[in-house]
């Protein structure tokens, strides 16, 4: 995968692409996550979610540059 991708005659980093997807993919596991009231066993919410964001645009950006 290149290091950019045109769009509209803008290079935009493919990380960023990558910090939506990943973004989304933490939305879609969090909704799932609250309704089978998997935060009730966690100590710290917000900070679960954060870990969760931050480990999932990881995985994704290995996966691309390496």
């Amino acid at each position: 995968m290149p290091r950019e991708i045109s769009f509209f005659d803008a290079y935009i980093p493919t990380v960023l692409l990558l910090v939506i997807v990943a973004a989304a993919l933490s939305l879609a596991a969090d909704r799932i996550l609250v309704r089978f009231g998997f935060y009730d066993l966690t100590w710290h919410p917000a900070l679960f979610r954060v870990s969760m964001f931050v480990c999932l645009a990881s995985l994704m950006g290995l996966y691309v540059y390496s």
